[in-house]
């Protein structure tokens, strides 16, 4: 029996499995696709919000301004990237401009520091020269930020593993039933596991899980964004995240940079029914851009490099549902939307204290709290690139060009703990294939290394696990 199982992969997941490892416990993680970050923690605005936008008094108010103080410590702990960019709130009406009082007043009664507005767009463009002369007004949150959320979710993972958690993939759990002395865990491939206590972290799935073992049903819905990402040519157009205030047209779309450097436009908000359809449309895509323009004109679609969809799990009753259920030992950690990823870090330690304390859990005696990333080789200096290629030679050849990945980044993110088993996921590690090509000159290079390292066939590779394989056969 393990002490402690964990539903879900994300963010969420791994970032509690990381901080319960401080314990001593036999604890799991069941993943129904083939890697962790593969659902909403891969595909968000990454954004650390500052915490003025989450109604006072609730779960996302509360736990926006705890997560968001820990991102200093946590990524420099961990190795992930982030920046603390700050967010600018845009208004482009003299007659809206109480919204950002309303804001702001919203901030501080959640607890948000050095907030402030400034009137009139000759004091706006000394913060963000490229912004629209039509805006008027803004909020400023310094305490925004950028992250990377699937590398904050691979080092949560990482780290986690490191500390004995083990990690179970393609194990779509089926059901979950109470039984004497805890429950018993089912999954499609056939694996059956039995906890004392089982802690529901499974996204846009959190209620179909709840609803096997609670009473209190719950329901989510799957609401879909859609995003355009643009090369980092014109990542000088934004340094702060740029919000639109909400209005009775919308809440608009936000325009931000990336802890690499791109642009992120997005995203737009459409429900949908599949809770696996990521599935992009021209209109919303084109939604997305023109609204993008409004904050920033000089935006063009030629710098398009590529565009993508999440999902968000968007709760009945608009706030998280955070803690122990009614049935004893099932945790909750469900409706984790915006400002999901902000909160993370503080949720993860709240629900790693409450099941230590229910199961009586002792600290270890020994935590590995450290976690050092790949080292970029696109970062390094021509003298720690020499000492790096000296100690490995395969960092002193590159596959990747837009992004500048070496084969040893590559081969890193295969045999690290919880490593990359396909395309997409060695993309995730290293951002081979993120850049400007978008896979189009290294796809092939990759798919030797990741066969080579893995003992398969290049028939067997694939772009994101499951069905997605990119060669069936060979020519000759």
């Amino acid at each position: 029996m393990k002490d402690v199982i964990i539903i879900g992969g994300g963010v969420i997941g791994c970032g509690i499995a990381r901080e319960l490892a401080r314990y001593t416990a036999d604890i799991m993680l069941l993943e129904r696709g083939n890697d962790v970050s593969v659902g909403t923690s891969k595909a968000n605005s990454g954004i650390v919000h500052g915490g003025f936008d989450a109604k006072p008094n609730t779960l996302k108010a509360k736990y926006n301004v705890l997560g968001n103080a820990m991102f200093d410590s946590l990524s420099a702990e961990l190795d992930f990237p982030f920046r603390r960019n700050g967010s600018m709130v845009l208004c482009f009406d003299e007659k809206h401009m109480d919204g950002l009082t309303e804001l702001y007043n919203r901030g501080v009664a959640n607890g948000v520091k050095d907030m402030y507005i400034i009137k009139g767009n000759a004091e706006i463009k000394k913060l963000e020269p490229h912004v629209t002369d039509a805006a008027v007004g803004a909020l400023v949150v310094p305490t925004g930020g950028i992250v990377s959320p699937y590398e904050m979710t691979v080092a949560y993972a990482e780290n986690a593993a490191v500390n004995g958690v083990e990690f179970r993939f393609l194990s779509q759990v089926t059901s979950v039933t109470r039984d004497k002395g805890g429950f018993t865990v089912s999954c499609a491939d056939g694996y059956c596991e039995h906890a004392k206590v089982v802690i529901n972290a499974a996204g846009v799935y959190a209620d179909v899980i709840n609803n096997m073992v609670c009473d209190e049903k719950l329901h989510i819905t799957a609401r879909k964004g859609d995003y355009v990402l643009m090369d980092k040519t014109c990542g000088y157009l934004a340094d702060h995240t740029l919000f639109q205030l909400p209005t009775k047209m919308g809440k608009g779309v936000l325009v931000t940079p990336t802890t690499h450097g791109n642009i992120l436009v997005g995203p737009t908000a459409t429900d949908v029914e599949d809770k696996d359809n990521v599935n992009t449309t021209a209109g919303e895509l084109n939604d997305a851009f023109v609204k993008a323009v409004v904050t920033v004109p000089s935006l063009s679609r030629r710098n398009i490099i590529t565009q993508f969809s999440g999902l968000r799990a968007h709760l009945d009753g608009d706030d998280f549902v955070i803690g122990e259920s009614s049935v004893a030992g099932f945790y909750n950690v469900a409706g984790i939307e915006s400002p999901g990823l902000s909160c993370a870090p503080a949720i993860a330690v709240d629900i790693a204290e409450s099941v230590a304390a229910k199961l009586g859990l002792a600290k270890k005696s020994f935590f590995e709290a450290k976690r050092k990333g790949i080292p970029q080789f696109s970062k390094l200096s021509n003298t720690e690139r020499e000492k790096l290629i000296d100690q490995n030679p395969l960092y002193g050849k590159i596959v990747c060009r837009c992004e500048v990945v070496t084969e040893g980044e590559i081969v890193d993110s295969i045999r690290r703990p919880v490593g990359a088993k396909d395309l997409d996921g060695v993309k995730r590690r290293t951002r081979a294939g993120m850049g400007r090509c978008q896979a189009g000159f290294c796809t092939p290079r990759i798919m030797e290394i990741i066969s080579r390292e893995l003992g398969c066939d290049m028939q067997e590779v694939t772009k994101r696990g499951g069905v997605s394989n990119v060669v069936v056969g060979k020519t000759k």
